[in-house]
């Protein structure tokens, strides 16, 4: 009697994480360094996905950090820290949550670090971003997407 296909279990393992993209701008140098008022810190945040091969999938997590004091910058920092996962024995449903919230979740503490390096190059006390949630920023994408009106067709 031949054994039955045995059951895919479910895995996810990291190929790789990388500095996909690092820019840094500091336009009022030297200057800036002479402010004495506390800037203010603005962060934004983005991710995508994308399959690459069967199984493989690219995880990219960008953050922007711009400091400002008035309408002056001081600094802006885009760090976009890529991770590339393999993904097996999940169905096709559950790959988008795994690509919006758990990858993202990996590479952060990889972005932290690339953000907080970069800042202090460049002369400046680092940032350190606090903890993201993802899995609440996953869950109100979601939810603005539900709420937006189906697109209607464009006559011809």
């Amino acid at each position: 009697m031949a054994d039955p296909q045995p059951q895919s279990v479910p895995s996810l393992s990291i190929q790789k994480i990388y500095v996909k993209d690092l820019s840094l701008e500091s336009p009022g140098a030297p200057q800036s360094f002479f402010t004495q008022e506390a800037p203010q810190v603005e962060v934004g945040l983005r991710s995508r996905g994308e399959q690459i091969e069967q199984d493989v999938y690219e995880c990219v997590l960008t953050v922007t950090v711009t400091a400002k004091v008035g309408e002056k910058i001081l600094f802006l920092v885009e760090a976009a820290q890529g991770g590339v996962f393999q993904i097996r024995g999940v169905p096709v449903a559950d790959i988008q949550p795994i690509m919006g919230i758990h990858c993202p979740n990996v590479l952060f503490p990889y972005v932290r670090e690339t953000i907080a390096d970069a800042i202090s190059r460049a002369g400046f006390p680092p940032v350190h971003l606090d903890p993201i949630n993802f899995e609440t920023l996953y869950q109100q994408q979601l939810a603005n997407l539900a709420q937006q009106p189906a697109a209607s067709p464009v006559p011809s």
